[in-house]
């Protein structure tokens, strides 16, 4: 395996089946063990493969690392699941609000916002949101602009973000058996399980980026929302029926891969055109779920704090799709799992409303660490402007279990100080699993991207308060 560093936290490995490129500066690279290059071999014999990296968050996944980005063209290229991730269309939102983090210092006020939140958001899986005037189907073709005017409070909540309606051909929803709404029906607006959360933080601004940070209207001190959501079972279920089917196929054409959970088929082919039209119908949801989520914390807030707090959406994106987009002069499907897109100032791809300055790329830390609002730089092409989607785990949840103790658990919360950061369970035994020791250290993450000249540091968000599903 050939090792050729280009500086600035750009590494690029000579696998034997093609090219990798690792963005991660060096602390983090040795951290790398030999399964995720690998993987990354095993995902390089997919045919026709014209560009794949990690970010510095990468790890093993379930056919392909999280944190990757791999894409191919679309004349001739391919779609893999695999390299979308099970929770299609999972993503991040923020919303401000005009409190100041000494409006919530008061460890009873960020209990009342938790037990109020809970009122609006299931975090328990069997628990089902009670949104009946929701026509699920119109939110599945329509995405945002399939929800009642009545859960829209002012169009910012449809123009700041990523996309709010991925257009497709709805005779593919043909292919879903009926159950499926069986299973998506009352969970619109619920938070699932895992590492999807509500988290209230407070900003530190970046004095370098203080003035975008303005445009942006965020402030030292601000409170905010930050939520991390899915497609829930309506995109796990697109996943698992068309996964059986691609894997099927590939047999069919004799098609195999050292790693048999590696799937994938031509973007051309049938399988690989009802994928990827089911994969929109996913994404819809997606958005629409994490748009239900803040309506739901933003009627909390409401309670707590009066009727004038209208909690405005920063911006909402994903990091676990498949998208269609232009590059070297060319239509490209661009593969990101466990990878967030950060377009840099004036690019055609940005929604208007941040054309002139880019987006707000949103990157979450763990429970007890910082996370991050980033904005994209022009250096960001050479990895198809794709950065770090979080911190990325370091161990796996029963490894976390075995290794980590309560009492750590309770240090990295600073349970007991007036700085705890206040859960949402009685017991941290329930969320041990995703305690801040779980995760590579975000602050290494953040400094990988910023000096690989992918994206800067806007502000970081501090954790007060942190919801979790079960």
């Amino acid at each position: 395996m050939k090792h050729k560093k280009h500086g600035d936290n750009h590494h690029e490995m000579e696998l034997k089946h093609g090219r990798l490129h690792v963005f991660a500066n060096d602390e983090i690279f040795a951290t790398f063990g030999d399964n995720v290059f690998e993987m990354a071999d095993h995902n390089l014999q997919i045919p026709r493969n014209q560009y794949m990296s990690y970010t510095p968050d990468a790890h093993v996944g379930i056919g392909t690392c999280i944190g990757t980005t791999a894409v191919w063209r679309m004349k001739d290229g391919c779609v893999s699941p695999s390299i979308v991730g099970s929770d299609i269309g999972c993503g991040m939102r923020v919303h401000t609000t005009s409190l100041h983090k000494r409006d919530i210092q008061d460890k009873a006020v960020r209990r009342a916002l938790i037990t109020a939140i809970e009122k609006y958001v299931p975090t328990n899986e069997r628990t089902n949101t009670n949104y009946e005037d929701i026509d699920v189907m119109s939110v599945v073709r329509h995405g945002l602009k399939g929800l009642p005017a009545k859960y829209v409070p002012d169009e910012q909540w449809l123009t700041h973000v990523e996309q709010s309606h991925f257009a497709f051909d709805e005779t593919y929803l043909n292919h879903l058996p009926p159950k499926i709404l069986k299973y998506a029906r009352g969970q619109l607006g619920s938070l699932g399980s895992g590492n999807h959360f509500i988290e209230i933080q407070y900003l530190e601004i970046n004095e370098e980026y203080a003035e975008l940070a303005a445009k942006w209207g965020l402030f030292d001190g601000q409170v905010i929302v930050m939520i991390h959501s899915g497609s829930r079972s309506w995109g796990g279920m697109v996943g698992r029926e068309h996964n059986k089917a691609i894997k099927e196929a590939m047999e069919q054409w004799g098609v195999s891969n050292p790693d048999p959970s590696l799937i994938y088929a031509p973007i051309a082919s049938q399988e690989g055109q009802t994928y990827l039209n089911l994969m929109y119908s996913a994404l819809n949801f997606a958005v629409s779920n994490r748009h239900m989520i803040a309506y739901g914390v933003r009627e909390a807030f409401r309670d707590v704090f009066g009727a004038e707090q209208e909690l405005p959406v920063l911006y909402d994106l994903m990091h676990n799709y498949a998208l269609k987009e232009f590059h070297r002069n060319q239509p490209m499907l661009v593969h990101r799992k466990g990878a967030t897109r950060a377009l840099p100032p004036g690019h055609f791809l940005n929604t208007p409303a941040y054309k002139e300055t880019g987006h707000p790329a949103l990157i979450p830390g763990s429970m007890g660490t910082s996370s991050y609002i980033m904005v994209g730089k022009e250096e960001g092409l050479k990895n198809f402007y794709s950065i770090c989607h979080g911190a990325g785990r370091v161990r796996s949840r029963k490894a976390t279990k075995q290794l980590i103790t309560i009492d750590e658990f309770e240090q990295s919360l600073k349970v007991g100080t007036d700085d705890e950061i206040v859960v949402n369970h009685q017991s941290l035994q329930t969320i041990l699993d995703e305690c801040p020791q779980a995760y590579k250290d975000v602050d290494q993450i953040i400094d990988s991207v910023v000096g690989a000249s992918l994206a800067a540091v806007v502000a970081k968000c501090k954790p007060m308060a942190a919801i979790k599903g079960i």
